[in-house]
């Protein structure tokens, strides 16, 4: 057990309770609850009356911060982690290396956008890359569960807030870098400086893989002396073609003056990045090629991502996309495949980054055949002003406006005619829609099932 917490409900007996000041909670005020569930000191960042001693420092979370890496660090030297980051892709790449270790027949975990994972143990996470103690916990029950390898997604916000400090990673990824979270990093040169503290994680004897198609990959390589690449054209590993079909894709690619053929279950030109961010990881980590091209027909892509259902005469596919660059990227990817339409669904989250909110308008009505807008997590915000701000970028006339997601999935399974591809973006493996402060389920895989089940 640690012997700190930041949750005054978490509190053990004995353990010292640390009030952080959040962007929406203060712990500060929660220093009574913790003392009467157990809490035998506290740390603060002001003097306060309470019945147990209080060690006042200027930066709470820094400081317990700190303690936690000096003292639980080494607890975790023994496991191989690997982490992942870039905007997109980091979820598809995470899992798809995790289930290849599983795969391999190594014992891993996952941790990431949809929770900690190891075989039949699942729990439910806040953030894609938790705070830093919930982290360091997680690490624990790995060990306790066995584990080799913990493969993480690793965030700007995990970055740029030193959630991960006191880690060292055998390998670290680099997936791309586009527009999003400008709201917290103000600029494109601050978010992409954070991405590249990643370097500053990875062991001196440890590889780290980029994606050399991205501009951003030059940076990272100048940061890190052993670093290998994937891409289209000269990168350590060149993906020389692709086949894509609507379930499959076919990879002809070179590595080491050697050339090789590889089929996977995943579609679309973005998860061929993502695989070979799996592919050039694990390959680097001394596994072998010949193997890992034989394990790879039996991956499968994470809940929500591409994940593609037959509806009447044509497709449903559900995708976590819920940026500029991933909406191009899948709407995109989907028109090359289409023999007839695609017909988007997306919306734009409430309390988070507004810029990007027309570019998503724009870029879903120029590339899909019709698009309806709607509620993705408007939270504390009017989904009229969310939807105001979208339909700024929208110069045609291919759309419509339907709030209720759950009719609004309705509408888009409806229109489907003979090849017809549904895109429903944004939500993936979530099922809640978060409005106001309440959470109320909602899963868009589910909506197509029952969908499916009614038309049968």
């Amino acid at each position: 057990m640690f012997k700190y917490e930041t949750n005054s409900k978490l509190i053990k007996p004995g353990q010292t309770f640390v009030a952080i000041k959040g962007y929406t909670v203060d712990g500060h005020n929660f220093i009574e609850d913790a003392v009467k569930n157990g809490a035998s000191s506290v740390i603060a960042e002001k003097e306060v009356k309470t019945s147990v001693p209080v060690k006042v420092v200027e930066n709470s979370a820094k400081y317990y911060q700190e303690l936690l890496v000096k003292e639980y660090k080494d607890n975790f030297k023994d496991l191989k982690l690997i982490g992942i980051t870039g905007t997109n892709g980091k979820t598809t790449s995470a899992y798809l290396t995790y289930q290849m270790l599983r795969d391999l027949g190594q014992k891993a975990a996952y941790i990431g956008t949809i929770g900690f994972i190891c075989e039949d143990f699942y729990k439910e996470l806040p953030n894609t890359s938790p705070e830093i103690l919930t982290i360091y916990k997680l690490l624990e029950e790995a060990l306790k569960l066995g584990c080799q390898y913990v493969v993480m997604e690793v965030s700007n916000f995990a970055l740029d807030q030193k959630r991960i400090e006191g880690l060292e990673f055998v390998a670290g990824a680099f997936t791309n870098l586009t527009e999003d979270h400008l709201d917290y990093h103000k600029t494109m040169e601050n978010y992409l400086n954070a991405k590249l503290l990643l370097t500053n994680y990875i062991k001196d004897d440890g590889v780290l893989v980029v994606n050399k198609d991205d501009d951003a990959s030059k940076k990272f390589i100048e940061r890190f002396k052993n670093t290998k690449t994937f891409g289209y054209g000269k990168a350590d590993y060149n993906i020389i073609s692709d086949d894509i079909y609507p379930d499959h894709t076919d990879i002809h690619f070179k590595y080491r003056g050697k050339e090789y053929d590889v089929t996977t279950n995943l579609t679309s030109k973005f998860n061929v990045y993502n695989y070979f961010t799996m592919f050039s990881i694990l390959c680097e980590l001394g596994f072998d090629i010949d193997l890992l091209i034989e394990k790879t027909y039996d991956l499968k892509a994470p809940k929500g991502r591409c994940e593609t259902y037959k509806v009447k005469n044509g497709y449903a596919v559900v995708d976590y996309a819920h940026t500029p660059d991933a909406v191009l990227k899948v709407v995109t990817a989907y028109k090359e495949l289409a023999k007839a339409r695609v017909i988007t669904l997306v919306g734009c989250g409430g309390d988070r980054d507004p810029l990007k909110r027309p570019i998503m308008g724009e870029i879903a009505s120029n590339y899909s055949d019709y698009v309806i807008f709607t509620n993705d997590n408007p939270r504390t915000e009017d989904p009229e002003k969310i939807m105001k701000d979208i339909l700024a970028g929208v110069k045609k006339s291919n759309y419509e406006v339907c709030l209720d997601r759950r009719e609004a999935i309705k509408k888009a399974l409806d229109m489907i005619e003979e090849n017809d591809i549904v895109l429903l973006l944004g939500k993936g493996h979530e099922d809640y829609q978060i409005i106001g402060h309440t959470k109320l389920h909602l899963d868009d895989s589910e909506e197509v099932l029952k969908y499916i089940e009614k038309s049968e």
